[in-house]
């Protein structure tokens, strides 16, 4: 592995000198920006407008460590080798977004996404040089495992009641903090309690989890000193605990499979000590796993109980296990050094225990999926397992969002349909009516956001940096393959785990991931590039002008965009608290300047535009809604809530053609929103029958034909709903109601085909006719019937008992023409 030669920064760490002051602004910067980031918000992606004010200031931040950056490195930047072409060539990744603009489903989501993407790659840059200097390596190492300890601890304090205590340590710099208790660190949902933690999402947490897992038995093998054996090995239990706590079925698979390729880098005595630590972890875990699962479970569905016992359990278990790291490593860990150096020695030494730990993993997995072994674990950690199945529906529906997913790809194949486009376009391509704002794959999800081209250009920057990680590492001595191997273990484990999850939706783990790469990059199998080579200060003053130019930029934007989510924010609160127009439009008017098209204020705004005309009826309150609507949709082509606005604008304006309209024109890309279909049903009935007493032929047999289709829509759809797998839910309700049935069915017999009108009726015929809507369906049911010569006893007689006048109704029915 080639050592960092970059001057005085580099040659300093060698002799032990002090570092110089611009690298500990940028140090120390990029610590405390690693420790605010967790605690921001869990799903801090750009993606949900809660939680968009956090991204916002973490990019400003890391344009600001940016500048920081510049300040510390400018003599430094070259462009000589491959180290320095792969800090060029991270910022294709967010010119890819970019790009991507031009075909985006939302551009306000496709635009935060760029400022992700940006940030990412401003924190590789930056760790890529930070982390070659040995001392910054070491510290920043040491600040992302402290970092994720703490995360772990969070996690557990919450699942044993104490919430409220660490809630207010961290409440004074985070938002999450509502009501003394940070939002859904616990969730409870129909499968039971599942822990969290920072993260809100309890399948995420389990890939953060399994990443410092490795990260902490890889830490104690590597450490010298008992303090930090000892405190590695102490955290062993906590993190499995926590693991299983999250009931991530993706976590125990994902588990053993990086387990075993992490094992493949190791030599045959490491692996040999990385098998005794995960079965002690997982023995001394599974001990006292059940009472500390049943004391956070009683207390967060609120049973009587006291579960800071469960205290007891963690902490004696975890000192037994920290003890024992410490005496294996004293002990057993030079013994098995010169006990296996023969072993090591021969060829594919390495690959004798990974070999053995497939088959045990598949003996392991057959004895808890196939037999009563999976009840030693607690009741909800084995239920799960025993539902780990190619039918179970968790399986068959994320199948479902990457089919889904690869339909949309097949529409914006080569630049995608922007970032943050799943969240906005899925309903349009949806298989069944399933509710979810993530693909569950970074695969699928980034393709749909930048198509096949941006997906390469990922691929093509992940593959160069883990094959000249590879090739650094395999060449490397002792010490400097130690140095690098926590960075690949974070990569390894977070993106494998993304595979079947959205864990990069996440930006902190974005951050952790990329800052992953940078470690990497750090230590790669480093060659000169003379083909491509640049005069150092041409090279510096032009990268450095773009530095600085791109941070500046992302520093104006992210303030903007800061300014325009809380002016937002406030206007929201307003609409709730004030009652004067003028104090609750400002702040949204504010919001708007600072950001034309932000989503919540425009739904605000309209709201209060539209009660300003429901009060006054002053149509200068409803042209400037309808022309803030408009225009927001020119770039939210798929935002439903403003088409929801828009049509209740034209309703209460009595342009109930317009109205239809928009339900017509955009039924296609809600494809199972019932809702949706019938109203535009109900009103293609209206405007028809409306154009049929006009005598408009021709325009009644448009709103017809297109009602009539609608209504076909939705029995399709529910016969393609019959054919999902036994294991697959269907999601939300999807089904033929009954002002479908009526209006279809009216629209048929008006048309002069009582026969298809009959097929139609004959489905909302219920029993109980005391209901008005189910009365009239009958009712209109055997006047078509009647038409047609045929007749329904059972229906009449019932009809008739309930209301004797329907007899003449039905005759009347059946002799009118149209």
């Amino acid at each position: 592995m080639s050592k960092p030669v970059y001057g005085k920064m580099a040659e300093a760490s060698r002799n032990g000198e002090k570092l110089p002051v611009t690298l500990w602004v940028l140090l120390i910067g990029l610590i405390l920006f690693l420790v605010w980031a967790p605690f921001q918000a869990g799903l801090f992606n750009g993606l949900v407008l809660d939680f968009e004010k956090p991204m916002y200031w973490a990019v400003l931040i890391g344009s600001l460590l940016m500048l920081a950056w510049v300040g510390a490195f400018f003599k430094n930047i070259k462009l000589e080798d491959q180290r320095d072409w792969s800090a060029l060539f991270v910022l294709i990744i967010p010119i890819t977004y970019i790009i991507a603009l031009i075909s985006a489903a939302s551009q306000y989501f496709a635009s935060n996404m760029v400022l992700i993407q940006s940030l990412y790659a401003f924190l590789f840059i930056i760790g890529l040089y930070l982390l070659q200097n040995r001392k910054t390596n070491k510290v920043i190492e040491i600040t992302i495992t402290a970092v994720a300890y703490l995360i772990v601890l969070f996690g557990l304090f919450n699942w044993l009641g104490q919430g409220r205590t660490v809630s207010a340590i961290v409440g004074w710099f985070t938002g999450t903090v509502v009501n003394g208790q940070y939002t859904q660190a616990v969730w409870v949902d129909a499968i039971g309690p599942r822990l969290a933690s920072v993260f809100q999402y309890p399948n995420t947490y389990a890939a953060f989890l399994m990443a410092f897992f490795f990260v902490a038995v890889f830490a104690i093998t590597r450490s010298k000193k008992w303090y930090g054996q000892a405190l590695h090995g102490f955290m062993l239990v906590p993190i499995v605990l926590s693991l299983l706590l999250t009931l991530s079925r993706g976590g125990l698979v994902f588990l053993p499979i990086v387990f075993i390729v992490l094992l493949l880098f190791l030599k045959p005595a490491k692996q040999i000590l990385w098998i005794i630590y995960c079965l002690i972890a997982g023995i001394a875990t599974l001990a006292i796993a059940k009472p500390v699962t049943e004391l956070g479970q009683q207390f967060h569905l609120g049973q009587i109980g006291d579960p800071a016992k469960g205290w007891i359990y963690v902490l004696v278990v975890s000192v037994i296990v920290a003890a024992l790291a410490w005496l294996i490593q004293s002990m057993v860990s030079p013994r098995l050094d010169n006990g296996t150096e023969r072993w090591a020695s021969k060829r594919l030494s390495s690959l004798w225990l990974p070999l053995a730990s497939v088959a045990a993993v598949g003996i392991l997995a057959f004895l808890l999926l196939a037999t009563n072994l999976k009840h030693v674990l607690p009741g909800d950690i084995g239920a799960r397992l025993e539902n780990i199945n190619l039918q179970q529906h968790s399986l068959l529906e994320r199948l479902t969002f990457y089919k889904d997913a690869a339909k949309v790809v097949k529409d914006y194949p080569i630049i995608g349909a922007g970032g943050g486009a799943w969240a906005s376009i899925y309903e349009k391509y949806q298989n069944n009516p399933y509710t979810s704002r993530q693909a569950h794959s970074f695969v699928m999800q980034y393709l749909v956001e930048v198509g096949v081209l941006g997906f390469l250009v990922l691929i093509a920057f992940l593959a160069f940096i883990i094959y000249k990680y590879i090739r650094g590492y395999i060449k490397a001595d002792e010490q400097n393959r130690e140095s690098y191997f926590v960075y690949f273990i974070i990569v390894l484990s977070i993106l494998m785990h993304s595979l079947m999850d959205f864990n990069m939706s996440y930006v902190f783990l974005g951050i952790l991931v990329f800052l992953g790469l940078a470690g990497m990059a750090a230590a790669m199998d480093n060659r000169p590039v003379k083909k491509f080579s640049v005069k150092p200060g041409t090279m510096r003053g032009l990268y450095s002008t773009l530095m600085v130019v791109a941070s500046l930029i992302l520093i104006f934007v992210s303030i903007r965009n800061i300014q325009a989510a809380g002016a937002a924010a406030k206007g929201k609160e307003l609409i709730t608290t004030s009652t004067d127009f003028q104090e609750i439009k400002a702040p949204l008017d504010e919001a708007l300047k600072k950001r034309s098209g932000q989503p919540d204020a425009v739904l605000y705004l309209s709201s209060l535009l539209q009660a300003g005309f429901d009060q006054t009826k002053d149509e200068a309150f409803a042209n400037q809604e309808q022309t803030l609507l408009t225009n927001a949709l020119k770039k939210e082509a798929f935002n439903k809530d403003m088409y929801k606005q828009l049509i209740k604008l034209y309703q209460t304006k009595g342009e109930y053609d317009k109205a239809f309209a928009v339900y017509r024109d955009n039924a296609d890309r809600y494809a199972y929103d019932m809702n949706w279909y019938e109203n535009l049903i109900v009103q293609s009935y209206e405007l028809g029958y409306q154009k049929l007493g006009e005598q408009d032929v021709a325009q009644k047999e448009q709103y017809f034909q297109t009602g009539l289709a609608a209504y076909q829509h939705v029995v399709d759809g529910v016969e393609h709903l019959k054919t999902l797998p036994k294991g697959q839910m269907q999601g939300n309700p999807f089904e033929i109601t009954q002002p479908m049935v009526l209006n279809a069915g009216k629209m048929q017999f008006m048309m002069n085909d009582p026969a298809k009108a009959v097929e139609i009726f004959k489905v909302g015929i219920k029993d109980d006719l005391t209901d008005g809507t189910n009365r009239e369906i009958a009712r209109w049911y055997l006047a078509a019937l009647q038409k047609t010569g045929a007749s329904d006893q059972a229906v009449y007689d019932r009809l008739l008992q309930v209301d004797p006048s329907e007899k003449d109704s039905i005759e009347q029915l059946a002799n009118l023409t149209f």
